[in-house]
C-alpha cells in the first residue's frame, strides 16, 4: 500500500485534502519551520527545485511543525504568508502537524514506519526530508542538514529525467 492510496489531511487553510490527488506524482515531504537556522538555505532550494521539476511531475509538500525549539508558533495564515512572500513557494502548504508523538499526523506515521532514521522512527528535527515515488512508495530519507538541491539528482531519476 502506498502513501497516497488512503491518506487524507488538510491544508492550512483547513480544507480536508485526499493524498489520493498526488498519485502519479514524484513527492519531497518536508516538515518546515519559520525560525530554524535551516529555514532560509531549505525554503530557497525546495522552492528552486519546484520550480524546475512542477511541470515534469514533482510536488513538494510542506508540514509546519513547532516541535522542535517552538520555531514554528505561528498560525497557519502567518506561515503561508511567510512561505509565500518570503520564499515565493507556490507548493502547497498544509496545516501545522505533530511529527513526532501520540499526536502524530497519519501521513507521518507512513512516512516513519516505512523509512526509519538513524533515531529510529522519530523527526530529528525541522526540514527532515521523505522522497517518495510515482507509486507512493517511500524510497528515501533525509537528514534535515541536506539540502534540497544536493538530493536533485535522486528527484530525476524517479521523474525518469536522463
Amino acid at each position: 500500500m502506498g502513501l497516497v492510496s488512503s491518506l487524507h489531511t488538510w491544508d492550512a487553510r483547513e480544507n480536508d485534502v485526499d493524498l489520493s490527488i498526488y498519485r502519479g506524482k514524484v513527492l519531497l515531504i518536508v516538515n518546515v519551520a519559520s525560525q530554524c537556522g535551516l529555514t532560509n538555505s531549505n525554503y530557497t532550494e525546495l522552492t528552486q527545485l519546484y520550480e524546475k521539476y512542477r511541470d515534469q511531475g514533482l510536488e513538494i509538500l510542506a508540514f509546519p511543525c513547532n516541535q522542535f525549539g517552538s520555531q514554528e508558533p505561528g498560525s497557519n495564515e502567518q506561515i503561508m504568508e511567510f512561505a509565500c512572500t518570503r520564499f515565493k513557494a507556490e507548493y502547497p502548504i498544509f496545516d501545522k502537524v505533530d511529527v513526532n508523538g501520540k499526536n502524530s499526523a497519519p501521513i507521518y506515521k507512513f512516512l516513519k514506519s516505512s523509512k526509519g532514521g538513524v533515531f529510529g522512527d522519530s523527526i530529528k528535527w525541522n526540514f527532515s526530508k521523505f522522497l517518495v515515488d510515482k507509486d507512493g512508495k517511500v524510497v528515501d530519507r533525509y537528514a534535515p542538514t541536506t539540502s534540497p538541491l544536493s538530493i536533485e539528482k535522486n528527484v530525476k531519476k524517479l521523474l525518469g529525467i536522463a
